[in-house]
């Protein structure tokens, strides 16, 4: 499939990014299945629920919370593979998830309907209050 999606991994948990960091546009609660590669794990897909920008086509995922699904899900499957790191490489079409949790699927049919991200953005953040000058 083409890219879709500029993508945020929000590494801040005291910023929930309630407005689009581009556009200042309200963004919108969406389930989303992510395709995530955890190291000596491989490729899985993984529900989530995610703040989006429809204008922007922003998906912002709060690493915090990605984090602790991941550790509960892997706790059950893979505990060894625990604090492993992590890339979200994707997002897969919601029909091939939803089959993906009665059926085990395929590696090639998985990415046959995944997509990747058209761009990556970092999040920069500068918590308010005074600072010195210069």
């Amino acid at each position: 499939m083409p890219p879709r999606y500029a993508f945020i991994l929000n590494p801040y948990q005291d910023v929930r990014l309630t407005k689009c960091p581009q556009c200042d546009q309200p963004t919108r609660l969406r389930k989303f299945a992510l395709l995530i590669h955890v190291d000596q794990f491989g490729l899985m897909i993984h529900g989530k629920t995610c703040r989006f920008c429809p204008p922007c086509d922003l998906l912002i995922v709060h690493q915090d919370e990605l984090e602790a699904q991941l550790t509960e899900h892997l706790s059950q499957i893979a505990p060894n593979v625990i604090g492993n790191e992590y890339l979200v490489t994707g997002t897969v079409e919601r029909k091939t998830w939803r089959r993906g949790l009665r059926e085990e699927l395929p590696l090639d049919e998985m990415q046959e309907h995944a997509a990747d991200f058209e761009t990556v953005l970092q999040l920069e953040y500068e918590p308010g209050g005074w600072y010195p000058a210069g």
